[in-house]
């Protein structure tokens, strides 16, 4: 899931709509771990220069290594390179940061989620001339 430039924060009505999700009994108590961890990654995101955002990028196990997620990034990552546009992730996995590697991402930061959270790396990738 993409985000273009410029339009990587999301809108108060989102915001809205994620905190309905975790409404559940089981996920109410989660929701404040949520919350303020939500706003960690928004604080820690790069406010310039203009980027592409990659919100989430999942493939099913199964089809994992058969060039199907590098086939979603292809598409936004050309139109990087032809407008001269940088691109941002943030990855959770570090088996994950080979990947990003291969289509020219670099790590910029690592850093923990507050109360225990997972690792993340902070992803950068400049256009390609």
């Amino acid at each position: 899931m993409w985000a273009p430039p410029g339009r990587w924060r999301t809108s108060p009505r989102e915001d809205l709509e994620f905190v309905r999700s975790f409404l559940h009994p089981r996920l109410l108590a989660r929701l404040p771990l949520i919350a303020h961890a939500m706003l960690e990654l928004e604080r820690r995101h790069p406010r310039t220069p203009d980027h592409w955002y990659l919100g989430v990028l999942g493939t099913d196990p199964h089809a994992q290594g058969r060039g199907v997620g590098s086939a979603v990034l292809a598409s936004v990552l050309e139109l990087c390179d032809t407008d001269g546009v940088d691109a941002f992730v943030e990855s959770s996995k570090e088996s994950n940061i080979a990947f990003y590697s291969r289509h020219g991402f670099r790590v910029m930061e690592e850093f923990r989620l507050p109360h225990g959270g997972p690792p993340l790396w902070k992803m950068w990738r400049e256009p390609r001339s």
